[in-house]
């Protein structure tokens, strides 16, 4: 797929920034990690070029200095919030966040439970880190937070959380995902470590929204609809605007607790370094880009996943219509309707000439391959097919599997596995290619294509079942699925 961003440059400019931020502050800095540090697919996606670990290698040369914190909402716990990317809760997501960081190199030091008032899946989650031998604090809801300054800067509102014990010069405070109260866990450290005597900096590295692109560019359009759920809002920083005179994109929930951080750091130095949020920030990822109208493409075909996932979840009983509806507003603000994404056109039309489910993929050069539901394959599993047929340029006539072969892994699922459906799914699908590629030609040619979806964007009229999205998750592909079930026979 073409690249609108610059990788290596982003790598240079941004580790050199976050070092400079550092130095500032002497010994002790909280750095607040928003987004994701190494599978941020949501930038890979509206800034094509952006590799989703980039963070994390950038980070990785501070890591013999750093230790991280990770932070989760007790209310995400309560309410099993799953990361949608992933396909998996919250509370399931700090292990293997832990994990992965230590398999890096990183010291990981501590949870942190915020939003905490005597939630009892709070309380199992803790029992269950400190039986594997992981530190974890409780930080507390502070009534009128963040408005009211003068409690949460007193010894019953930050002063009532845990102290969170560290010992590297930097620390990195990062969660699941958004609304976890990771600022809130900076804050409450610089006011506990002043208390002990310590002076610590605060700084923020979080991608979105992008302080250098104007309010409507389609990049920060795409995170409002990321974090519809949240109700976030991007927003002009007026402290910013203020203080040099300049325009410059946050969004509410730093803007609104701005006051408390000026009011905290009023108290431990006499004088706030930072003039506005957007100061806090350390993120260069504006001045990366290199091909704006690719990013701006891209941020528009994230919109209209972003609504579709909306509406799927509403259709399973498992989201609201204010997040719908919201995103429908943000297609205002975009210009665009689901038109504009060109699988949906070419997915439904074929749906509606032939009866039955399908499923549409367009290819790295614009080429529209689609596929529908069979007595052999479902929606996906013939679209991978007919997709890598396509790349490897191989007549459309032929079979990669024979009949002979599918019937048999179709009376497994059925008399064996006790399946309602015979149809084979994606990974099937590939499992039975790579089977015949040692021994056919036209298999092994085709299994070599399967890199070349990655970026590639696909519509499907039915909802897929979790394998399916899965395998299009691994490969790279953008799913978008009509909120319409399967209907079982």
């Amino acid at each position: 797929m073409k690249t609108g961003f610059n990788n290596e440059k982003y790598l240079k400019i941004q580790s050199e920034h976050i070092k400079r931020r550092i130095a500032q502050f002497g010994n002790k800095l909280y750095l607040e990690l928003g987004g994701k540090l190494f599978d941020d697919y949501h930038a890979s996606r509206v800034l094509p070029g952006f590799q989703p670990d980039s963070k994390l290698r950038m980070l990785s040369q501070l890591a013999d200095h750093a230790e991280i914190v990770i932070v989760i909402s007790a209310l995400d716990i309560e309410k099993n919030k799953v990361r949608n990317d992933l396909g998996i809760t919250y509370d399931m997501d700090v292990l293997r966040l832990r994990e992965e960081f230590q398999r890096r190199g990183f010291l990981v030091s501590s949870v942190v439970v915020t939003h905490y008032n005597g939630q009892s899946s709070a309380d199992a989650f803790r029992h269950r880190l400190e039986r594997m031998g992981i530190t974890t604090y409780y930080h507390y809801t502070i009534d009128g937070y963040p408005t009211n300054v003068d409690l949460i800067d007193s010894d019953d509102g930050f002063g009532r959380n845990d102290y969170v014990e560290t010992t590297r010069p930097l620390v990195i405070v990062t969660a699941p995902g958004p609304g976890s109260g990771k600022m809130a866990v900076c804050l409450s450290q610089l006011y506990n470590e002043h208390k002990r005597g310590i002076e610590a900096g605060y700084a923020k590295f979080e991608t979105f929204p992008v302080w250098s692109l104007p309010l409507k560019h389609p990049v920060n359009i795409a995170y409002e609809a990321a974090t519809a759920d949240l109700n976030d809002v991007n927003m002009i920083d007026p402290f910013h605007l203020e203080a040099y005179g300049k325009t410059a994109i946050n969004y509410n929930r730093d803007i609104e607790i701005f006051p408390v951080l000026n009011a905290l750091f009023e108290g431990i130095y006499g004088e706030n370094p930072y003039k506005s949020p957007t100061d806090m920030g350390v993120n260069m990822v504006g001045f990366c880009i290199n091909d704006d109208e690719i990013c701006c493409h891209a941020s528009r075909d994230e919109i209209i996943r972003r609504y579709f996932t909306a509406l799927n979840r509403l259709a399973e009983g498992d989201g609201n219509d204010a997040e719908v509806s919201k995103i429908s507003l943000l297609f205002k603000q975009a210009k665009i309707d689901i038109t504009y994404r060109k699988p949906i056109i070419a997915a439904r039309e074929r749906a509606e000439r032939s009866g039955v489910p399908c499923s549409a993929i367009e290819l790295a050069d614009g080429t529209i391959i689609t596929a529908e539901t069979s007595a052999l394959l479902g929606p996906s599993a013939a679209l991978i097919l007919n997709a890598i047929k396509h790349l490897a340029g191989i007549d459309h006539a032929i079979k990669l599997i024979p009949q002979t072969l599918i019937e048999p892994i179709q009376r497994t699922k059925t008399d064996y596995l006790r399946s309602r459906n015979p149809r084979l799914h994606t990974d099937e699908v590939l499992v039975a290619l790579s089977v015949l590629s040692p021994h056919d030609d036209n298999c092994r040619r085709a299994l070599e294509c399967l890199p070349q979806l990655d970026g590639c964007q696909m519509h499907s009229t039915v909802m897929l079942g979790e394998v399916d999205r899965k395998i299009f998750n691994k490969l790279g592909v953008g799913l978008t699925c009509d909120p319409a079930k399967k209907i079982k026979k």
